[in-house]
This record gives C-alpha cells, structure tokens and sequence, in this order.
C-alpha cells in the first residue's frame, strides 16, 4: 500500500496484485481463442472424396461430380485403403487425412422398423403359406444347427406373390414376431432415388442397417419396382433403376445362408420379374397367395368376429356374398358392419349389418370400375 498527501487529504492506492494477474491471464486466454477462430476462417476448407485404388505414396481418387485423379499422400496421413473416405487439399488434391465413412442417407426415413406382435393365431385361411413361410424364414433362425447337421443350406429368402390384400404382408410380419426379429420394411419405389448411384447406396446402407439389427428381415414390397425385367432403353432413369437392382442382387449375394438376415419380397406382378432375382441362391423360393376359399374366408371372417359381439350370423350367406373377397376385404366388410351397428345403436352387429355392408362395398367396387373405364 501506497500514501500520498495533497492539500491535506491522503489518498491511498492498494495494489491487488493476484487479482490483477487473474485479469491478465483471462484476457490473454480470450485474445488466443480469437486468434485459433481466426485462423480458422483463413484456412481452405477441404474436399472430401473417396479411395479407388492406392499406389505406395499416390492413390487414385473419386471426387464428389464423379472425377477421378491421380494425387499423392501426406507423409502423416493415417493408413488407408480401397473404398475408405478421404480428406483432401482443394488445390492440387493432396490426401490430408482419412475420415470415418458416413452414411449419406438417414436409412431410417425411407424404412419403417418395428418389432411386430402379430401372432399365427391372427393369420387365417393361410396354413400352406404359413407351413412354406416357417420352413423358409423361422427354422433357419430359431434352429440353424439342424440345417448345419444335415448338411444343407436354407434358402436366404423368399417371395410372396398374388393379388392385393391376400395377406402377404401379415405373413412377413407374423414370422417376424415368432422369430422376435427387427422387421424392416422398405417399398421398392423408394430405392430408386433422383441421382445417379444413390438408389444403390440406399440399397447397401439399409442391408448395413440389417446386419447391425439381427436378427432381422427385410421386407420390400412392390419389389418390382426396381426388379422388373431389365430392356435396353438407354435412358439415364432406366440405368439408375438398373444400377440398384444390382446393388440389391450384390446384398443378397453377400449373405450367409445361416446368417440372421433374411429378405422377403412382395409383388403383384411375378410375371414381369428378372429372371436374375428369382434365380437359385437368392429369392428362389415362391410363395403364392391367392385369393381366399370359401373354407379360408370362414376361417377369417372366425377371426374377426372373436373381438365383436354379433347375434344370429348366417354364415353360409355371408360366404356366398363374399366370394371374391381378399383377407383385406373382409376386414373392412367387419368394419363396415360395426359401423352400421353403431348408426343403429346396437349392442351387438346382425345380419342385417353384414349384408348392407357388402352391398356398400360392392356398390364402391363398381363405381370405382365405372370410374377406371371412362379413362379407357
């Protein structure tokens, strides 16, 4: 402490010393953030880019717009290899570093994921397809040892084909929930994307996505709409749908028999299919699921009616006017009977329901076929 006197008043000056130095060190903490977040402005940002092929101290590389180069390697760059993602100088395409592969796409926007909890006992009028659907899918998940004992080799997936409604998607989903697996289900229209080698990516990171979710099915339906026979167009939207479907027979080449992924796919038109998909070792097992019986549809209008209260049904009525119907059908026929309950402000659905509730979803199907026929 310091004292001065000036016209007789003393002025004391106190010196805080620590305090001072504190001051004096967070300001040059400051001043050396600022300068680090200045430099970093002044740097070029840089490119990344992809590995094709490496030559000792050079590596041939992709860029973004599909270029490729011939550049060389920075002496302090990590290791790296064919397929790995790069950073690299804009100038004249030096390798700075390796990066860790990112997905481009957020797989999970364009698959829906799920633990399904549909039991066999809510799948009717289906026992053939459900036997071939176990033998397929469940056994070589639940018990694969018997498969390595006999010494043969499941098939690695299967396709459901028939009409809409028949039921092809309850059986993908039943099977899942009794081999507790992580249902992924993708629709083929999805997979072909706007630019080029994109729908292929897609195709490979929702696979990646499987593996790390085994045991896992993935289900993609209207798989036609990237598997139809391939023709010789030329157009660039033809080779971009071609390109995935390619992607897609590589996945499925890539798996095991016994791994814990399997693909079912679904369509409506078998009959416009490559060849190349349907072949031994990849979908090669056929599942047709057509329209319900009379003894099927029972069985389904049975399960249905378990969760509604209904008085006084004829059933031999009701399965003659039904026929024709798909699964779907006669779900929405039950619905629409309990609507018709409801307006009526009953307890319990009757006959009466059930019959005016076909009549409205005839009536609906022949208008919607009016509709379709003034458009030739």
């Amino acid at each position: 402490m310091a004292s001065n006197k000036v016209g007789g008043v003393v002025y004391e000056y106190r010196a805080d010393v620590a305090g001072l130095e504190e001051e004096n060190k967070f300001l040059r903490e400051n001043v050396a953030g600022l300068e680090r977040e200045l430099a970093k402005f002044r740097q070029h940002p840089l490119i990344a880019c992809e590995i094709k092929e490496v030559f000792d101290n050079q590596a041939l590389i992709r860029l973004p717009n599909g270029n490729e180069f011939m550049v060389d390697v920075a002496h302090n760059c990590d290791t790296i290899l064919a397929g790995d993602g790069v950073l690299a100088e804009q100038k004249n395409l030096t390798i700075v570093s390796r990066i860790n592969p990112s997905k481009k796409f957020d797989v999970e926007k364009f698959v829906i994921i799920e633990r399904p909890n549909v039991s066999w006992k809510q799948v009717g009028g289906l026992g053939p397809q459900e036997k071939e659907i176990k033998e397929v899918i469940e056994l070589p998940l639940t018990k694969p040892d018997l498969f390595v004992r006999i010494g043969i080799e499941p098939p690695k997936g299967l396709l459901l084909h028939g009409p809409p409604g028949t039921g092809k998607t309850l059986l993908a989903k039943a099977v899942a929930a009794s081999t507790k697996s992580t249902f992924i289900e993708v629709v083929g229209s999805e997979l072909v994307q706007k630019f080029i080698g994109e729908g292929a990516k897609l195709v490979k990171e929702i696979f990646q996505l499987a593996r790390e979710k085994a045991p896992s099915i993935v289900f993609i339906d209207e798989l036609d709409a990237i598997a139809a026979t391939r023709i010789d167009i030329g157009t660039s939207g033809e080779r971009e749908v071609q390109r995935t479907f390619m992607q897609l027979l590589a996945e499925i080449d890539g798996f095991k028999n016994l791994d814990n992924v399997k693909i079912i796919g679904c369509t409506n038109r078998k009959d416009i299919l490559d060849p190349a998909i349907l072949r031994p070792g990849r979908l090669d097992r056929l599942i047709q699921v057509e329209l319900p019986t009379k003894e099927e549809r029972e069985d389904i209008l049975q399960i249905h009616l378990e969760r509604m209260p209904a008085d006084a049904l004829d059933m031999d009525v009701l399965l003659k006017k039904t026929e024709g119907f798909s699964g779907a059908d006669i779900k929405s026929l039950c619905t629409e009977a309990g609507y018709f309950a409801i307006r009526r402000n009953r307890r319990s659905v009757q006959q009466k329901d059930f019959i005016d509730a076909v009549d409205k979803l005839l009536n609906k199907e022949d208008k919607t076929t009016d509709h379709l026929s003034m458009f030739g």
